[in-house]
């Protein structure tokens, strides 16, 4: 398999499994209809990617000049919706759904931003905003903090991610093996996040606030 169809594929694999994400999360704290899921479910999948081609003048965004990227984000979000009470069953999916949609989406956002010629910090915000920017978006239809504000390692997954793509770019050592280490590094840090509820710091002064 060719870099370029890799990166292909992790990207539809991401844009599924944050559908399906988005869907879940929906379904389960909200009261919304089939139209309102599928719009939630796909909003997450495409929003990040749509962001991040926006910032960089990749017009038009991969979400409408490819049609296989609106497909899954459907599939995800509509297998959400018809199969979503069973899934429920299986503690943590919805979670590691978004871990695994997190991980492939900050590869592919920071390869995209270093192809587009942007520098190395750069890269690795955009490469962040794609993985986190389509939950961001969900949090706000669903009138929610957003999770990327509150709690978890959320951002600090995606960054790390973001910076092992750019740092073997830079390196002339990217490829399969590269890419399958940064986004199974993000993947690892955000699960141990959610399993030992790790947080990130917080102000040491806030209880006396409070």
């Amino acid at each position: 398999m060719t870099e370029s169809m890799l990166l292909l594929v992790l990207n539809l694999a991401g844009v599924f499994f944050f559908g399906l994400n988005g869907s879940l999360i929906a379904l389960r704290q909200t009261s919304l209809d089939l139209i309102g899921v599928v719009v939630v479910g796909m909003v997450t999948a495409l929003g990040g990617g749509t962001i991040r081609d926006v910032l960089i003048n990749s017009l038009p965004p991969a979400t409408f000049a490819d049609w296989r990227y609106l497909a899954v984000a459907a599939a995800g979000a509509l297998i959400a919706f018809l199969v979503g009470h069973h899934l429920e069953r299986f503690i943590s999916v919805i979670d590691v759904a978004d871990a695994i949609g997190l991980s492939l989406f900050c590869v592919a956002g920071a390869d995209k931003a270093m192809a587009f010629g942007l520098g190395l910090s750069q890269s690795v915000i955009l490469g962040a905003i794609t993985a986190v920017g389509g939950g961001m978006i969900r949090d706000v239809i669903i009138r929610q903090v957003p999770t990327v504000l509150t709690k978890g390692l959320y951002a600090v997954p995606a960054i790390v991610g973001s910076i092992l793509t750019v740092a073997s770019i830079r390196l002339g050592i990217y490829g399969t093996s590269a890419i399958v280490i940064a986004a199974l590094s993000c993947f690892i840090i955000r699960i141990l996040g959610m399993y030992f509820n790790l947080n990130a710091p917080k102000p040491p002064f806030r209880d006396k606030i409070q």
